[in-house]
């Protein structure tokens, strides 16, 4: 196997982790969506509950984003090389 063949597989192998954490990503950002989205709504309906619906929207978002960070560690922790 030449150098050549070797850093067209490395890249190959790059370009699919890129792709997988971009697939990942899409997951939490849908959710993000539908929390503030839904947050709006609930906060029009009832603005005397401001309070607890802030709070659980950044619950919501924290736990999002979390999952969005496992999906970009993933690809450092089980390498494809």
């Amino acid at each position: 196997m030449s150098a050549l063949d070797t850093l067209a597989a490395v890249e190959i192998k790059g370009n699919l982790a890129a792709i997988g954490y971009g697939l990942a990503a899409i997951g939490p950002g849908v959710g993000v969506g539908i929390i503030f989205g839904n947050g709006t709504q609930a906060l029009a309906r009832q603005p005397e509950a401001a309070g607890l619906i802030r709070q659980n929207q950044i619950l919501g978002f924290v736990l999002c984003e979390a999952l969005a960070l496992i999906g970009l560690v993933m690809g450092f922790v089980y390498p494809t090389s």
